[in-house]
């Protein structure tokens, strides 16, 4: 572009969907482990009654739960679900940390001057529309999270099993279960991230403490901040 050095031309909109894509399966596949953990506290007992359930918990804090499904499952049982997990942060981070400047630029119709209005927009906007695409892989992620392999009653034996037996015996809205709670959740959680960093970087700048532009989550280049 005439005018830009190498190091000021910003990075497209493919660039940075694919780059919030790809570091945030990164980041899955080191934090995975503490997700499958999450869920399993989280289901457990749903079966039973309260007292019962306290009674007979199989798992006891995060670090007791890994250890259990370790020793019981083996350490594979914590990467049940990567491949859907993966699936789900490509399709999921893209939109909602990808696209998040181009829909600020969308609702300012180009203007460099966004305010917060247009910023809480774009983040509730680019939030609610990530889940609307990944909420199937998400459904998928914490079915396989869910089940045990120890026992070897296994409902899903792969991801796409998981996919076809959901949309078979569920019907295909089986695969959206549960979109209104994430939108809301997530609309709001992006425009806590998103938008609170967005301000923040701009308070920086106008203060001088830094110089360059470096938009949300771009692509980082030596001496641009």
């Amino acid at each position: 572009m005439v005018g830009f050095k190498a190091t000021d031309v910003p990075p497209t909109a493919t660039v940075k969907f694919l780059g919030a894509g790809t570091a945030a399966c990164i980041a899955d596949l080191i934090t995975f482990p503490l997700d499958t953990a999450k869920v399993r506290l989280q289901i457990q007992g749903e079966r039973q009654g309260p007292v019962r359930a306290i009674a007979s918990a199989q798992y006891r804090g995060v670090l007791g739960t890994i250890l259990t499904m370790v020793r019981t499952e083996g350490p594979r049982s914590l990467y049940n679900g990567l491949v859907a997990g993966l699936q789900r942060q490509m399709s999921f981070a893209s939109v909602r940390i990808g696209l998040y400047d181009s829909v600020k630029q969308f609702y300012t119709k180009g203007s460099e001057h966004a305010g917060i209005g247009s910023r809480l927009l774009a983040g509730s906007t680019t939030g609610a529309l990530a889940v609307a695409v990944a909420q199937p892989t998400d459904v998928v992620k914490v079915r396989f999270q869910a089940q045990a392999r120890a026992g070897g009653g296994r409902r899903y034996q792969s991801t796409i099993d998981a996919y076809k037996t959901i949309a078979r015996e569920e019907g295909f809205r089986g695969l959206w279960k549960g979109t209104s709670p994430n939108v809301a959740r997530n609309a709001i959680v992006n425009c806590a991230e998103l938008v609170t960093y967005d301000l923040i970087k701009d308070a920086l700048l106008k203060a001088n403490l830094m110089t360059g532009s470096c938009p949300p989550f771009s692509v980082w280049v030596p001496g641009t901040w």
